[in-house]
């Protein structure tokens, strides 16, 4: 019957589990990392979460989102940066997220799905059932009514989650003295948006939502917030000159440079603009531009490493990189050997093509992968200076290292297995190289059995 086939397909569809999508990119910047990090670490405190633990990764998405899945990783989306006004803002959706980890939303998501999975079940049976005795009308009405019993019931499971994260971040605001001000703005955002979606604020829409309605948060929260002593406090200064300044680079960065310059046109002289402007010039292709612009900056900053690092970055791009060299030199030494800064330094070693410069990239580049083991360009870089030297086991070791990064789990089973058998016996490198091999191939079998 092709009633029962169809129900039946559905129920095996309902066992299938439900995991995040983790497609977007990952946005990796040295500066913003730095600004994400300070502006979590108070509320980081604040939610009795250890600081080592919590990671605070942008994500390449023009979307006015946050999210957490799983472990204790908040996820920011680069269009939220772009929509806030100010570091308050964000401060605000850090807290919010910090309290859907302390509540163990996301362990807690399977309880809701299962929840509504059983009312979903059930109905299916029952419809079976009536398919079975010849009522296929009847059987449909039952199946219908219980997917929406199940979605509802789903729904208002996530809905509480996000009251609770909500009250959660209010009291992290607190405990840090951060003012309430900046989520309120951002929530009146959200709100503004719906306005202009043409969403539905009458409290029969609540139903289908995955959260309350924006005015009916934004009226919970006001509440807690007034009465708090951080209520009148100020943006902290520095904290907005910075969060300005990143704000400034990623519209540079990611924006079409003809919106970039709309944006940020000629008249603006201030940091923010001239960064942005920077940015835009170099992905024009517009190289003397760019230099302006970036002089313009180092004049006022001599020793800011950010913008040293983006004038090696103009300069090696544009297939200047021995002149890149002494930019990239000085902006790892002021930035304490960043992972990033020294992989781009690393790699403008390299690019010289200059043997003599070989030595000093593969001390840069140890030293960045030793610190940041999630850097696969860096990882790159190595690998390129160990084949350059001939030792092939530690270059398809670093390729390997890339790999598993980038769930390339085949290829970096092969490379693990092509390092482990030219690699010493028992060594450091020896060992990793069965670490990667033995996580590519249970990822491999994981996915096999999704499938």
């Amino acid at each position: 019957m092709p009633l029962l086939r169809h129900l039946l397909a559905l129920v095996a569809l309902l066992a299938i589990t439900i995991e995040p999508a983790m497609a977007q990119s990952v946005l990796r910047d040295a500066e913003t990392e730095a600004l994400l990090d300070d502006l979590a670490a108070p509320l980081v405190e604040a939610a009795g979460l250890e600081p080592g633990n919590v990671d605070i990764v942008l994500i390449n998405d023009p979307s006015i989102n946050a999210f957490v899945a799983g472990g204790q990783i908040v996820y920011i989306h680069s269009g939220l940066i772009d929509a806030a006004d100010n570091a308050d803002e964000v401060q605000g959706v850090i807290a919010h997220e910090l309290g859907h980890i302390t509540g163990g939303h996301i362990i807690r998501y399977g309880e809701g799905f299962s929840k509504s999975a059983n009312i979903s079940i059930l109905s299916l049976i029952l419809a079976v059932g009536a398919a079975v005795a010849g009522a296929p009308d009847a059987a449909a009405g039952v199946l219908a009514a219980g997917q929406q019993a199940a979605v509802g019931k789903f729904l208002a499971f996530t809905r509480v989650q996000e009251s609770s994260a909500d009250a959660a971040g209010a009291e992290y605001l607190s405990k840090a003295g951060i003012s309430g001000r900046g989520s309120l703005a951002f929530f009146k955002k959200l709100q503004n948006r719906e306005f202009r979606y043409g969403y539905s604020q009458d409290d029969e829409a609540t139903f289908g939502r995955t959260h309350p309605l924006s005015g009916d948060r934004i009226a919970t929260l006001r509440e807690s917030y007034i009465v708090d002593p951080a209520w009148e406090k100020p943006v902290d200064p520095e904290l907005q000159r910075r969060f300005l300044r990143v704000k400034g680079k990623l519209a540079g960065f990611l924006s079409r440079p003809s919106d970039t310059l709309q944006v940020y046109n000629e008249s603006m002289t201030g940091v923010p603009a001239r960064y942005a402007r920077a940015y835009a010039h170099h992905k024009d292709a517009r190289v003397d531009l760019a230099l302006n612009e970036v002089d313009t900056l180092l004049a006022g900053a001599p020793k800011d490493p950010y913008f040293l690092e983006l004038k090696g970055q103009v300069l090696l791009e544009s297939g200047r990189p021995q002149e890149a060299l002494e930019s990239l030199r000085l902006a790892t030494e002021l930035s304490g050997s960043n992972s990033l800064i020294a992989g781009m330094f690393g790699h403008a070693l390299i690019a010289t093509e200059d043997p003599v410069h070989f030595e000093e990239a593969e001390d840069v580049l140890k030293s960045a992968v030793s610190r940041d083991r999630q850097n696969p360009f860096a990882w790159f870089q190595l690998g390129q200076i160990y084949a350059a030297q001939g030792d092939m086991p530690r270059a398809r070791l670093a390729s390997a290292e890339q790999q598993i990064m980038r769930r390339q789990y085949a290829e970096a089973m092969m490379s693990a297995g092509f390092a482990e058998a030219g690699l010493p016996t028992g060594s450091p490198d020896w060992l990793r190289a069965q670490d990667i091999g033995l996580q590519a191939r249970s990822e491999l079998e994981r996915d096999k059995k999704r499938r």
